[in-house]
């Protein structure tokens, strides 16, 4: 199980921070991902993360803005947005994988995803 947290309304140009606070057993063993859905659009996914924390990967319009992290002493991963625009408006998701590794910026396998939380980008 995966809870998101840390959505909100943030100005054009502004900071967010997202948690995904993990319920899963042997939790620092898999994987985690993050995805954004735009209003009207898929599920994408941004960033990946493998299990012990020292791997990331970003889809290429999030580089160098967004940051993801993990604290496997809290069971939790992070995604730091930064210089966020109106391309950045959705819901972000977390999910898990059986696996330990990553599949470039996606997770190979998601099986356990959160409910989500809403980011809106706006002055």
């Amino acid at each position: 199980q995966l809870e998101e947290s840390g959505g909100g309304l943030v100005q054009p140009g502004g900071s967010l921070r997202l948690s995904c606070e993990i319920s899963e057993a042997a939790a620092d063993s898999h994987a985690i991902g993050w995805f954004h859905q735009a209003p009207g659009k898929g599920r994408e996914a941004v960033s990946c993360i493998d299990s012990t924390g020292r791997t990331t990967y970003y889809e290429d319009s999030v580089k160098g803005r967004f940051a993801i992290s993990r604290d496997n002493a809290k069971n939790t991963v992070y995604l730091e947005m930064k210089t966020m625009g109106r391309e950045d408006i959705g819901t972000y998701y977390c999910a898990a994988d059986d696996n330990a590794e990553c599949c470039g910026f996606r997770i190979c396998i998601p099986n356990s995803w959160g409910r989500g939380t809403q980011v809106t980008v706006s002055s």
